[in-house]
């Protein structure tokens, strides 16, 4: 078989189509897999609608969370081998040689490659992927976990580290979807006392169930405030796709306190106050997915059952009808994960 099924978008703010295009074939360090599970994060869609100021290439394959077994490998490959299970990650390519890259900082390397923006994706029954980029994944992780961990789960759990949450500390989450209920996950593992935000009780149903000390619901009550009343965040965290939740989550920091920009919402501005955050020593930081240890830090946690991951399972052919489903909070499940171990239909 020389051929395969893949998604694709062939324009701006066009519905994917399945074709059949050629399977690629791996050059020197690459490696081809054939996918098993594959997330849906939000970073699809807006890559599918040309939201962010940087555009992908079209016609584009997207898909940056997936998960499968190597079955061809270039010449020089000598990280993995044909048969084992990897992750495709967004990091699908940094140089290794930058001052980012030489400092433990690959992720903000300026010739890196991105899978499903750059480069295509795991939209498909067959990805490929730079040998040195993609990570095993741990025996007993099933790959419909391991798949949102490629993402969601590295980028919370890199949010959490600069964040510099700590036990003792107070540690707001805003948007418990994909990406927020592990971050709820990861600050609790970090010790921290957790407060979960959203705009949907099921979400926050959850965060409690995963250990959230605190969930509030901005529709019925001033967030802030509340969090104030409980001495303010040391740390705050959004994920939301809102600038409203992120000026909430500045507004609920205690002084010295941090809020951490995760979240991309298509709408690029965020109003924060001067004044207030040169007198309260606010520290604002964007952080970006996480660097292959990070990555390998968080399947281990999962392997050794710290973690969860709530999901809903789909097949591929449902790609379109589920992107709407998360632009309108319609899932089941925090995330979606489309499943092509049995085709994409």
């Amino acid at each position: 078989m020389s051929t395969m099924q893949a998604a694709i978008a062939h324009e701006f703010g066009g519905p994917l189509s399945l074709e059949d295009v050629e399977i690629p074939t791996p050059e020197d360090g690459e490696v081809v897999i054939q996918v098993e599970t594959s997330g849906l994060c939000h970073t699809d869609i807006h890559a599918v609608h040309g939201d962010w100021p940087v555009k992908p290439k079209m016609p584009l394959i997207p898909g940056h969370e997936g998960v499968g077994i190597v079955t061809r490998a270039g010449s020089g490959v000598t990280e993995v081998k044909e048969g084992d299970r990897v992750a495709l990650p967004w990091l699908a390519y940094a140089c290794g040689n930058c001052e980012y890259c030489a400092s433990g900082w690959e992720t903000l390397c300026p010739n890196q490659e991105n899978a499903g923006y750059s480069i295509d994706g795991s939209y498909a029954e067959y990805a490929k992927g730079f040998a040195k980029y993609v990570s095993k994944v741990p025996d007993g992780v099933d790959p419909l976990d391991a798949a949102p961990l490629t993402c969601a789960g590295v980028t919370t759990y890199k949010a959490v580290k600069v964040s510099g949450a700590r036990p003792s500390d107070l540690v707001a989450v805003f948007g418990i979807g994909g990406l927020g209920h592990l971050a709820v996950q990861y600050a609790r593992i970090a010790g921290a006392t957790v407060v979960a935000v959203d705009l949907v009780d099921k979400k926050l149903e959850i965060a409690e169930e995963l250990g959230a000390a605190y969930t509030f619901n901005p529709t019925k009550v001033d967030v802030t405030e509340e969090i104030q009343k409980l001495g303010g965040a040391d740390a705050a965290i959004s994920t939301a796709v809102s600038p409203k939740a992120f000026e909430q989550a500045y507004q609920s920091l205690k002084r010295g306190g941090t809020l951490v920009f995760v979240g991309l919402p298509a709408d690029n501005e965020v109003d924060l106050p001067i004044f207030e955050t040169v007198l309260n020593g606010i520290t604002v930081r964007g952080s970006i997915v996480g660097t292959r240890v990070d990555l390998a830090e968080v399947f281990e946690l999962h392997a050794n059952g710290l973690t969860e991951v709530h999901r809903e399972v789909r097949t591929l052919d449902t790609v379109n009808e589920s992107f709407d489903d998360v632009l309108h909070s319609r899932m089941d499940e925090p995330r979606i994960v489309f499943d092509l171990r049995d085709g994409l239909a």
